[in-house]
């Protein structure tokens, strides 16, 4: 054999061999993912009208994945989750007790996407605000005003309660969120013996929250900002400079379809959550998912009977336009447009990185 013939094959066997030490260590990774926001991140898509809509014709192609055949829901092997208390494979039964959220439809979509396993790290309490619930520190405290006018109104219910009280109320579930996602973290080997010897790499955000900060006008004016400040915060705390963001948009009641949109109070919401991605540092690594084009008219259409024909009604869905009428084809697509914008915005950050 001649040297040249020799070269080209050491180098060959060299370039093979790197690439296998390089598959070895992508498959020693664990994906991980942080959906949070309030309510409708917790998940309010009943799990009784699933079971209707896997039979469903409109809508059992649709959801065929999800169960065995025989109407037993399945799990998936590759994709795990946490929600405060509850561990395990992902399956129907992380969302509010008999209800699943976003993270079934995201966890189906980035799961078939990727080769590594994924951990979906979920924190979501109902009824909170970017305003003053998860607001992250570098948009400071609000103005004495504002600090005064919650002293006032937490008086009414407790006199007992202080200036330092309302202060610390500020940015509480921000906090509690690092702190909920650091335990996960430190512990992911014991909750899920699966995932030993693997090391985790952030790879998403998701924040899908919006309606207390709408119905305040004050809350809603401020969002833009506030909202800015959380990604950057955010990055920073999980020392992630390029953590993909995704921000869904509140979409409950469909598409706007009225001729005023400036003077409509979701609609000027709606486009002050959009502004946040705007930003020049934003651009190719925050998207906005537009949740109102999943709205179900189906859906919404039997909600304005349900008193009537509760037996109809719970084909379609079981609980409030607010939480999207507890749809779970609804809630189901937009989790999957979830996945599918943060596997983008990965592949974006990659290219850039690269």
């Amino acid at each position: 054999m001649t040297r040249p013939a020799l070269a080209v094959i050491l180098n060959a066997l060299v370039v093979a061999t790197i690439a296998m030490g390089q598959a070895r260590a992508e498959s020693d990774k664990v994906q991980v993912f942080i959906l949070a926001g309030q309510s409708n991140m917790e998940g309010k898509a009943s799990l009784e009208t699933l079971s209707r809509q896997i039979k469903a014709e409109r809508t059992k192609k649709q959801f065929a994945h999800l169960h065995d055949g025989e109407g037993n829901f399945v799990a998936r092997d590759d994709v795990f989750i946490t929600f405060f208390d509850r561990h395990g494979p992902l399956e129907v039964d992380y969302g509010s007790r008999g209800r699943f959220g976003p993270e079934l439809g995201f966890g189906w979509t980035v799961g078939n996407a990727l080769d590594q396993p994924v951990l979906i790290i979920k924190v979501a309490w109902g009824g909170r605000s970017l305003f003053r619930d998860f607001r992250s520190p570098s948009a400071l405290q609000p103005n004495h005003q504002q600090l005064a006018k919650d002293l006032e109104a937490a008086r009414r219910k407790s006199p007992d309660a202080t200036l330092d009280d309302i202060r610390k109320s500020y940015g509480k579930d921000y906090r509690d969120m690092l702190e909920e996602i650091a335990r996960v973290q430190e512990n992911y080997q014991d909750l899920f013996p699966q995932l030993k010897g693997k090391e985790l790499q952030l790879a998403g955000f998701v924040w899908f929250q919006g309606w207390n900060d709408m119905v305040r006008d004050e809350y809603s004016q401020a969002y833009t900002n506030n909202m800015v400040h959380f990604i950057q915060d955010i990055r920073r705390d999980l020392d992630a400079p390029k953590l993909p963001v995704v921000i869904g948009q509140l979409g409950v009641d469909g598409p706007y379809t009225g001729e005023d949109a400036a003077n409509d109070k979701r609609e000027r919401f709606k486009a002050r959550q959009a502004a946040a991605a705007e930003l020049p540092e934003f651009q190719g690594n925050v998207a906005v998912v537009k949740t109102d084009q999943y709205w179900d008219p189906a859906a919404a259409e039997a909600f304005k009977t349900w008193q009537d024909d509760i037996e109809n009604w719970r084909n379609y869905g079981d609980d409030r336009p607010y939480h999207y009428l507890g749809s779970p084809k609804i809630i189901y697509e937009i989790g999957q447009a979830f996945g599918e914008s943060v596997l983008e915005l990965s592949s974006n950050t990659s290219h850039q990185s690269g």
